[in-house]
């Protein structure tokens, strides 16, 4: 039988009511409580970056490709550009690519009998993926591209129906104004549905509508395009697969990624790795600072039986080993604990959603949570190691304890 072993479980697993067992009790649960911070943090960050991209994502493709208009920047009006199918081939050929979507938007003005608002329409094309936007729609049905003749169908934001007063099945008017000065031109459309992304720059802006709307008023032939949008298999290939299409596709075009267009959503949500950082390196802290005040107070405590242990020929070592062991003890129960602790509160929120956020400003209803099972492993073995060599000091202070003075400690 390993002595060092047997008393450091029978120290750490006594029931009765000592000082040293509560600080035991209580390292155990700052140790679990700690762990359990770490993971729902790395989940809850994992999951909220990953939901947000996915709804930018989800609506413009992760890259945008377009021939070269130096009078035209961003997110605006297009001039028409025919369809590439060197462009075409150059992105399908990419293995990370998983769609390819035509598009063009313009601007107009969407009024009701109630009011009128702006809005800047995104046309698509029969073969555009709905699974792209069907996530989003909270009422009504997808662009039916087969009607003929009549209004025009038209998918608006759940912000601009309820300002318009417009349900589904509900006719209203598109108005686009001339620059000449001379009457709008008028087109009838039919909502055929709504949509709800939750970010504001999108729903306060957007309306989508059959391609063939935009090309019949900007008197574009159907094969004239404002541009492509790529969307991949994996949002971290972006700037990779950018670069490979920059050298591929003909010069006259060029590619950009999502996160350059849109930058204030990216970078917001690039400061959740700083929070998430500041979190953990808290909770690690903490953990060292328990443990390290938790086996200072046992070593304080038990000066007696290291007089005895030494007193008896045990080596220096050999006591340290007991709390080695004993700090082993406690980390392990903490880390399992807490770990069991933190999945637990992932689960739950999964399941039920209990922790509601401000959607307006955060962009989603419910807290999302995403496991990543290697960012578990990394908390527990990161904690596990850090513990373990903090375990060395206060087992120093076995060294510098007489046997005699020991014996003589009230």
């Amino acid at each position: 039988m390993n002595v060092a072993s047997f008393i450091a479980r029978r120290i750490v697993f006594r029931r009765d009511r000592s000082f040293s067992g509560f600080i035991i009790r209580l390292s155990i649960l700052a140790t679990a409580i700690s762990v359990a911070v770490m993971i729902v943090t790395l989940a809850f960050v994992a999951g909220f970056q990953e939901t947000i991209a996915n709804k930018v994502f989800s609506f413009w493709g992760h890259l945008r490709l377009q021939q070269q208009v130096p009078s035209v920047a961003g997110l605006g009006e297009e001039l028409p550009s025919l369809k590439n199918d060197t462009v075409l081939q150059a992105a399908r050929s990419q293995t990370a690519v998983r769609w390819v979507d035509a598009f063009a938007t313009k601007s107009a003005l969407l009024k009701s009998s109630e009011s009128i608002e702006g809005v800047l329409l995104k046309g698509v094309e029969a073969g555009f993926t709905p699974e792209r936007i069907r996530p989003f729609l909270t009422r009504g049905s997808w662009l039916p591209f087969d009607r003929s003749g009549g209004a025009a169908p038209i998918v608006i934001s759940e912000h601009t129906a309820r300002l318009l007063l417009l349900d589904t099945g509900s006719r209203a008017f598109l108005y686009f104004p001339d620059e000449a000065g001379t009457a709008p031109r008028v087109r009838p459309v039919q909502v055929t549905g709504w949509y709800k992304t939750a970010i504001e720059e999108y729903d306060k802006t957007f309306a989508l509508v059959d391609l063939r709307l935009i090309q019949q008023l900007n008197g574009w032939s159907p094969h004239q395009i404002g541009g492509y949008e790529v969307t991949l298999h994996d949002y971290r290939d972006d700037l990779r697969i950018n670069n490979l299409l920059l050298d591929s596709i003909p010069a006259s075009w060029y590619s950009a990624t999502i996160r350059e267009i849109y930058p204030n959503i990216f970078d917001w949500l690039n400061l959740q790795h700083t929070n998430r950082r500041i979190i953990i390196a808290v909770m690690c802290l903490v953990a060292v600072i328990n443990l390290i005040s938790c086996l200072l107070i046992l070593v304080l405590e038990r000066t007696q039986m290291i007089g005895l242990l030494k007193a008896t020929g045990a080596a220096n070592h050999q006591i340290q080993q007991i709390f080695w062991r004993q700090g082993g003890i406690i980390t392990f129960t903490g880390i399992v604990l807490g770990t069991l602790l933190g999945l637990g509160l992932c689960w739950l929120q999964q399941a039920t959603g209990f922790i509601r956020l401000d959607e307006a400003a955060y962009y989603v209803r419910e807290a999302p949570v995403r496991i990543i099972w290697w960012q578990v492993g990394l908390v527990n073995l990161v904690t596990f190691l850090l513990s373990f060599l903090i375990l060395f000091i206060p087992s120093l202070l076995v060294r510098n304890i007489s046997p005699v003075k020991a014996l003589r400690f009230e």
